[in-house]
């Protein structure tokens, strides 16, 4: 049975640690403006934990009052967005605080997108002040997915994205599906540990944006948490090579 947190559990947690809230439902790429109870509820959680971070999803999930189960895909066009950014800067300024944009896993390629995704996130950043939300995972399986190289999608997000504006990463296992005769397919499930290609990226990124805060997400199949200890640890040993690095640097100069 999946345990309710209650409010006195999220009051101790707080009191104790800082505190980073992920959205899922503030449908950001809908071409209606975010629910306002939803909305407002979330601004009275802002308010009583102050939280170091606040972060949600460039896809869209809501739909005249129906709200779906999943992220569904925005093209990337100066259509979408212009609604992007009316809908981020709506949500700043009922919170009063910046937000953060994660980008998501992608299945498909939207032939009518006209921009990259990293060009859509940066310009997103560029007129409204918002940060983004790294997720290593979901950019390699989206680069897999459309059969382009993790690598060069990579570095191409971080040529495009101030580095700056990168507040935090997220990390995640994926899975693969192999439904003959189609090709294989990279499916973003939280299920499983972080492959030696997703580490290899992460380390890259660590590179360009420093050690921020990194969240590794396991929500499905979850493992004992001796597991869950060792991946937190890889993450914690490639963040202290990077501090490593950068106090070599500044001696050597």
């Amino acid at each position: 049975m999946a345990h309710v947190v209650l409010l006195s559990e999220l009051d101790a947690i707080a009191s104790e640690y800082p505190v980073s809230l992920h959205c899922v439902g503030l449908s950001l790429g809908s071409v209606t403006l975010p629910e306002s109870t939803h909305l407002h509820r979330l601004r009275e959680l802002v308010a009583r934990y102050s939280p170091d971070l606040i972060s949600d999803h460039l896809a869209w999930n809501a739909v005249d009052g129906i709200h779906l189960p999943d992220f569904l895909p925005l093209p990337y066009t100066e259509e979408a967005l212009r609604v992007v950014i009316r809908n981020v800067s709506h949500v700043q300024d009922v919170l009063q605080r910046q937000i953060l944009i994660e980008n998501p896993s992608r299945y498909v390629r939207l032939p009518e997108s006209t921009l990259s995704e990293a060009e859509f996130l940066a310009q997103v950043v560029l007129r409204t002040g918002c940060g983004v939300l790294l997720d290593v995972n979901n950019l390699y399986v989206s680069a897999r997915n459309q059969e382009v190289d993790p690598t060069q999608t990579l570095a191409h997000f971080l040529d495009t994205v101030s580095a700056e504006s990168i507040r935090e990463v997220h990390l995640a296992g994926h899975s693969i599906l192999d439904r003959a005769p189609c090709r294989s397919m990279l499916l973003d499930d939280h299920g499983s540990r972080i492959s030696p290609e997703v580490w290899a990226l992460y380390s890259a990124a660590l590179g360009a944006v420093g050690p921020v805060p990194t969240l590794i997400e396991w929500d499905t199949r979850i493992p004992l948490f001796n597991v869950l200890e060792e991946e937190a640890s890889i993450a914690h040993s490639l963040m202290l090579e990077v501090v490593d690095a950068d106090a070599h640097h500044v001696v050597a100069a």
